[in-house]
């Protein structure tokens, strides 16, 4: 009975471990996987918001000016000072001195216009007055008297009438009297005229000259410039463009004294034309005056002698 017992222990662990054995084998063969911990990700850094500024490059280039001068080697890239003054400062000698002189000729120009205008006014206004004061005037005498103190170009035509008068008392022909009166008129007419238009020949020289000299200097800053193109063998606009811009500025001044000279000259060709007319009407008036005051003087010279004859 023990050792029935003891068979049967036997076979029952025998059993349990043929069916157990398999699992154990394949626990064995399948080994368990590793957990691996990856380390975070690290996330990258944030971009910058703002780029610092970039540094001017530096490159090498020529600087030409309308003086042929060239400055080469490294140089920063910057934009170049295009304004007038800078320009005018950059320019050649030559080119100066035309913008100089084209710039005192503009001067000259409005300094004339402002001056003429003033005078033409005053005169105009002055010669008108003195026509209708003397409108109702029978004689020279009482022309005079009505003008009073007035110095004007028909004070010049009373006077030049009165002293011809003076002159030429004791004549009894009228007509003598009458052509030198009126070449007395026709003389202060012609200095009225000259003394009008002066400053108007200024006008005119300037106006026609002008642009031909602005263009001499456009023309010698861009032979300069285009000298200095070829001293540095380089054709960029960069480069050459200061110097060429500078000489363009005397066309433009030339341009600027021109224009205006031309308009002022044509506006007093006719305003001293208007003027003109005005005189003629002055020289007119007196002419009148002269020819009642020798009728009237006829007239009382023929009236004494009859009065004469009759007493007789």
């Amino acid at each position: 009975m023990k050792t029935f017992r003891v068979l049967m222990t036997w076979l029952v662990c025998v059993v349990i471990g043929a069916s157990g054995s398999p699992l154990l084998a394949q626990q064995v063969s399948q080994p368990q996987p590793v957990q691996s911990q990856s380390a975070p990700a690290i996330a990258p850094a944030p971009a910058a918001t703002t780029a610092a500024p970039a540094a001017p490059a530096s490159q090498e280039a020529t600087i030409i000016s309308t003086d042929g001068k060239m400055s080469k080697g490294p140089v920063t890239v910057t934009g170049h000072d295009l304004s007038p003054w800078s320009m005018f400062l950059s320019a050649d000698i030559v080119v100066k001195a035309v913008m100089v002189g084209l710039a005192f000729a503009s001067l000259i120009t409005w300094t004339v216009f402002f001056g003429k205008m003033r005078e033409l006014a005053v005169a105009q206004r002055r010669l008108r007055k003195a026509l209708a004061a003397i409108h109702e005037s029978r004689s020279l005498a009482e022309a005079r008297v009505a003008l009073g103190a007035q110095k004007n170009i028909l004070t010049a035509f009373l006077g030049a009438a009165m002293h011809e008068l003076r002159l030429s008392s004791g004549i009894n022909t009228d007509s003598g009297i009458k052509e030198r009166a009126a070449s007395s008129f026709a003389e202060i007419s012609r200095a009225e005229a000259r003394r009008m238009r002066l400053g108007m020949g200024l006008l005119a020289t300037i106006g026609a000259t002008a642009p031909f000299v602005g263009l001499f200097g456009t023309v010698w800053g861009i032979m300069n410039s285009f000298i200095g193109i070829s001293k540095s063998q380089t054709t960029n606009l960069a480069v050459v463009a200061p110097g060429i811009a500078e000489a363009l500025l005397a066309t433009a001044l030339g341009l600027v004294a021109a224009i205006p000279a031309v308009i002022i000259y044509n506006h007093f060709s006719r305003v001293t034309k208007k003027y003109l007319e005005m005189v003629g009407q002055a020289s007119g008036a007196s002419a009148r005056l002269l020819s009642r005051d020798l009728d009237r003087s006829h007239l009382d010279h023929s009236h004494g002698g009859a009065v004469s004859h009759a007493a007789e």
